[in-house]
């Protein structure tokens, strides 16, 4: 499993003109194929007297799911240097939708390359790329006469909290990177006295 990814910032658009054509780049994350192919959707009704609306996506840390799409350009000329540049950049989990209104004037195969693949460099460049880091999540149980000052510590240490309950006892949810479970052990039983216990959960990315 990857250690971290970098995927689109947030949702966007971003334009640029070509030889009179209009190149619409809309960028999104996408957690799932479904999710990328809804934007596509989306992005297609929003513009429907467009002449294209070609589209790459890449799925997975990893990089497992590679889609795209020429929608009606020449073969390899929009789809596939679109992807060519996420992929380039090292983004994942994101889908992009180039619209063209034609301007009239035709670019050739290696305009129309140039064009899409840009359209896509410059939408990343626009709105930005974040890193997301693997965590594994915790939860950590201790009393209440204990737990102001553990917050304030795991806070002060830069620990990632995610929430905290109060109950009978409180539960504070946190997030470790994997390497760091072994001593975040030992730190907690040496600061709590051995008073509190640590139970392991999921694992899942998050913003670094």
């Amino acid at each position: 499993m990857q250690e971290q990814y970098r995927t689109v910032a947030r949702e966007g658009v971003h334009e640029t003109e070509v030889s009179r054509s209009r190149f619409i780049c809309a960028l999104a994350p996408a957690a799932t194929e479904e999710e990328a192919q809804a934007f596509l959707v989306r992005v297609r009704r929003e513009h429907p007297g467009a002449s294209h609306h070609c589209f790459a996506y890449v799925i997975g840390a990893d990089a497992s799911v590679q889609k795209a799409g020429d929608d009606g350009e020449p073969g390899g000329t929009a789809g596939v240097p679109m992807l060519q540049m996420l992929l380039r950049r090292e983004v994942r989990y994101a889908v992009a939708v180039v619209t063209r209104y034609f301007g009239g004037v035709k670019l050739g195969a290696g305009g129309l390359i140039r064009a899409y693949g840009g359209a896509v460099g410059e939408a990343l460049d626009e709105l930005g790329t974040v890193v997301r880091q693997r965590y594994r999540l915790a939860t950590v149980t201790v009393d209440h006469q204990r737990a102001g000052k553990l917050e304030n510590d795991l806070r002060a240490t830069g620990r990632v909290v995610r929430e905290v309950r109060y109950a009978e006892a409180v539960t504070i949810g946190i997030a470790l990177p994997d390497a760091d479970v072994a001593g975040f052990r030992a730190w907690l039983a040496d600061s709590t006295a051995g008073a509190a216990s640590l139970e392991l959960g999921s694992e899942a990315y998050g913003d670094i």
